[in-house]
């Protein structure tokens, strides 16, 4: 597995703990936007000691193909990070699925960027490692991951009640699932 790859305009990393303070940035900027949709989070999170930490964490988690983080950049702005793609939960034996996840700067929203990112990082998890299927979970109303998951492929199989804590409460998800077509063993 390679570390680096290139989309037309665009670069996915994997980034060592020396990027904590990008990384926290990105946070940082969009703490508002993220902290409406996603899990609480700890309350060290936005420190640099906890980045750096889980930076180093998710580079091991990807040598060992247990899990893995792009981090999206424009070839253009090398320095400055657009988004993030994560895939998670994977499993393998008869399962060889796992779930994606991705969340993209404010800033880069309605460019395309999210497409041919991610695009690109589930043809690379697919191929590399060896996976049959990928699912996303996407709440309801945003309309735009909904969009950008048919696109890309995904299929709505459908609604996964009360399946994720928020700080907003229990709330239901959409499933949608992209298969790998080449020969099952």
């Amino acid at each position: 597995m390679d570390f680096i790859y290139e989309t037309e305009r665009l670069v996915l990393r994997l980034l060592h703990e020396s990027s904590a303070p990008d990384v926290l940035q990105f946070y940082l900027k969009n703490r508002s936007i993220l902290e409406a949709v996603e899990p609480e989070r700890p309350q060290n999170f936005y420190t640099l000691e906890y980045q750096s930490t889980l930076l180093r964490c998710e580079f091991q988690l990807a040598v060992k193909k247990a899990a893995l983080r792009f981090w999206v950049f424009q070839k253009n702005q090398p320095g400055q990070i657009v988004g993030t793609i994560s895939f998670q939960n994977i499993l393998r034996t008869v399962y060889q699925s796992c779930q994606i996840g991705y969340k993209f700067d404010s800033d880069y929203w309605h460019r395309g960027f999210a497409s041919e990112s991610v695009q690109k990082a589930a043809k690379i998890v697919f191929q590399e490692f060896e996976l049959h299927r990928m699912e996303a979970l996407v709440l309801p109303d945003n309309q735009p991951s909904i969009r950008l998951l048919e696109r890309i492929g995904f299929q709505l199989e459908g609604k996964r009640r009360s399946c994720i804590c928020l700080p907003s409460g229990w709330t239901d998800h959409l499933q949608y699932s992209l298969i790998h077509e080449p020969d099952c063993f």
